[in-house]
C-alpha cells in the first residue's frame, strides 16, 4: 500500500490509474498531430493540448472511480460489469465532446474525427481493463506477508490476505513461544526449529504482520524482527495493517495508546478553513444542480400523502452539540407514535411508496445541504445520529465518542463502505471507518468519498 495525502491505495491501483490517464492523453495528443499540418504545429498548440488531455484524463479516471472500476474489492457479475463499462463510455464521451466545444483548439474545428478517435482509445482502454487489466499489475506489484502469530487476530489477518482482490500473498504463520491458543489453518503453521530471521529468508518475506494475542512475557523476538527491519523487512503493526490495507481502524486491534502516539487526527486551522470552504462551495453547487429534483420531490411526497413535506429530527454534531437536521419526509406522519426512536430496517413498513424511491436513490438526504451552509454540517464526515442511540453507543461501543471530534456529514467513508447499519453490531462496524477518516481526513479524501458516493447513488448500494 502506498500512502498518497493522507490515504492509502494499493499499488496496482495506481499504476492503473497511471496507465489509464496516460492513454487518454497520448490519444488525444496523437489526433492533435495527425489532424493538424506539420507546419501549423506549434508549441502553443501543443501546450494546450496536454492541458485538454490533463482535464478528459481527470473526468476520465473520476468517472471509474465512482463507478468502482478502481475499487480492488468489487466483485461484479458480467452483467453488473458491462453496463458500468458502458456508462463509463458514454459519460467520457460527454467530457471529451464538451472540453472541445467550451476550449476549442483552432485545429480540431470542423474535425469530428477528434472525438472519434479519443472515444475509440477509450472504448479499447475499457476492454483491456476488463479482459487483462488485473494481471500484469498484479504480477508487478505483489508481495510476500508473513503472519506473527496463531491467535484469532492472525487468523483475522489471514482471511484478508487470502481475499481474491488482495495484492499480497500469504506466506505462512509463524507461532510466538507463548501464545495459548492456534486457530488458522495447519497448512500455513511454520513448523518450529527456524528462527523468525531464517524463514524470512527462506521465504523471501516483504513483510510481518505482527498479530498476536497477547504480546507480554517476551512474545516477541524484538532482536530479530530488529534484524529483519535492518534488512529491509516491512515489520507492521496490526492496527496500521488493517487501516492501510481495509481503510478502517479495527476495534479488535487498536488502543488508546495507538491512537494518542500514533499520527493522525490532524485539526489545524488550515485544515478547517480549507474544509469550510469546500464544503460552501460544494453545497452551493449541488443545491443549484438539485434545485429542479428538490422541487418535484416536494410535489410528489404532497400528492401522496398529507403531512408535513420536510421533517426535522435532532442530532448530535461537532463536540456533542445539538443540532437540527432537515429531510424529505419519507416515512408515515405516526412512524414513531409510541415515541420510542428507532433504526430504520430492510423493507420497513413505515416507508412511503415515494419514501422508497427517493431513500434508493438518497434524494431525502438533499436538503440536508442547506445544514453545510449554516455550519452544522459537512459535506462529508461521519453520519449525524440521534442523541438517543448516541448515549448508549458510546457505553456499548469504545471511542464511539471519537466521531464528533469532526462535523458531520451528507455522506461519509462509512457510508460509501459499508450498507446501512440498523443495530449495534453493524453501527460498531461502520465506527471503524469513521475512526479512519476522522484519524486521515483531507481534502483529497473527501474528493475520493464524493466520487464514490456518486457510484452509490448509481447503484443504490445499501439503502434502506
Amino acid at each position: 500500500m502506498i500512502k498518497l495525502f493522507n490515504h492509502y491505495f494499493d499499488r496496482r491501483t495506481l499504476l492503473q490509474l497511471f496507465l489509464d490517464g496516460l492513454l487518454i492523453s497520448a490519444a488525444f495528443m496523437a489526433t492533435l498531430v495527425v489532424l493538424t499540418d506539420a507546419g501549423d504545429l506549434t508549441i502553443s498548440q501543443v501546450g494546450r493540448g496536454l492541458a485538454r488531455a490533463l482535464l478528459m484524463s481527470i473526468g476520465f479516471l473520476a468517472i471509474n472511480s465512482a463507478l468502482g472500476l478502481y475499487d480492488r474489492g468489487g466483485v461484479f457479475n458480467n452483467t453488473q460489469l458491462l453496463a458500468r463499462v458502458l456508462v463509463s463510455f458514454l459519460m467520457t464521451g460527454v467530457i471529451v465532446v464538451g472540453v472541445l466545444l467550451l476550449l476549442p483548439m483552432k485545429a480540431f474545428y470542423g474535425h469530428t474525427w477528434a472525438v472519434v478517435i479519443v472515444m475509440m482509445a477509450t472504448g479499447l482502454l475499457l476492454v483491456v481493463q476488463v479482459l487483462t487489466g488485473e494481471f500484469l499489475p498484479r504480477s508487478l506489484a505483489r508481495r510476500k506477508v508473513l503472519v506473527y502469530g496463531t491467535g484469532a487476530k492472525a487468523k483475522a489477518v489471514g482471511q484478508t490476505l487470502r481475499r481474491p482482490s488482495s495484492s499480497a500473498e500469504l506466506c505462512g504463520y509463524f507461532a510466538s513461544p507463548n501464545e495459548q491458543e492456534h486457530l488458522v489453518t495447519d497448512w500455513g503453521v511454520l513448523l518450529p526449529g527456524q528462527s523468525l530471521t531464517e524463514v524470512v529468508i527462506e521465504k523471501g518475506v516483504d513483510e510481518i504482520v505482527i498479530a498476536l494475542s497477547e504480546r507480554r512475557g517476551g512474545s516477541m523476538p524484538m532482536r530479530e524482527l530488529l534484524d529483519c527491519k535492518l534488512n529491509g523487512v516491512r515489520v507492521t503493526d496490526i492496527a496500521a495493517y488493517f487501516e492501510q490495507n481495509l481503510g478502517q481502524i479495527r476495534l479488535d486491534a487498536v488502543s488508546a495508546g495507538w491512537l494518542i502516539f500514533g499520527d493522525g487526527f490532524n485539526q489545524g486551522f488550515v485544515r478547517t478553513t480549507i474544509k469550510r470552504l469546500f464544503d460552501i462551495a460544494g453545497a452551493t453547487v449541488l443545491i443549484l444542480l438539485a434545485l429542479p429534483i428538490m422541487l418535484v420531490t416536494a410535489l410528489v411526497i404532497k400528492l401522496e400523502s398529507s403531512g408535513p413535506i420536510l421533517y426535522k429530527q435532532e442530532r448530535v454534531g461537532l463536540n456533542n452539540k445539538l443540532f437540527n437536521v432537515v429531510k424529505f419526509r419519507s416515512m408515515r406522519t405516526d412512524a414513531e407514535k409510541d415515541g420510542i426512536p428507532r433504526w430504520a430496517t430492510a423493507g420497513d413498513s413505515r416507508v412511503t411508496r415515494v419514501g422508497r424511491v427517493i431513500r434508493k436513490l438518497r434524494i431525502d438526504e438533499l436538503p440536508q445541504l442547506f445544514s453545510v451552509l449554516n455550519g452544522d454540517m459537512s459535506l462529508v464526515g461521519p453520519r449525524p445520529e440521534r442523541a438517543f442511540f448516541v448515549e448508549k453507543l458510546t457505553q456499548d461501543i469504545p471511542f464511539y465518542a471519537v466521531r464528533h471530534s469532526v462535523k458531520p456529514g451528507v455522506t461519509g467513508w462509512a457510508q460509501v463502505r459499508y450498507q446501512y447499519g440498523s443495530t449495534v453490531e453493524d453501527t460498531a462496524e461502520k465506527l471503524q471507518f469513521d475512526l479512519y477518516y476522522v484519524k486521515n481526513h483531507s481534502l483529497f479524501l473527501d474528493l475520493v468519498i464524493i466520487f464514490e458516493t456518486v457510484g452509490v447513488v448509481l447503484t443504490g448500494k445499501g439503502a434502506q
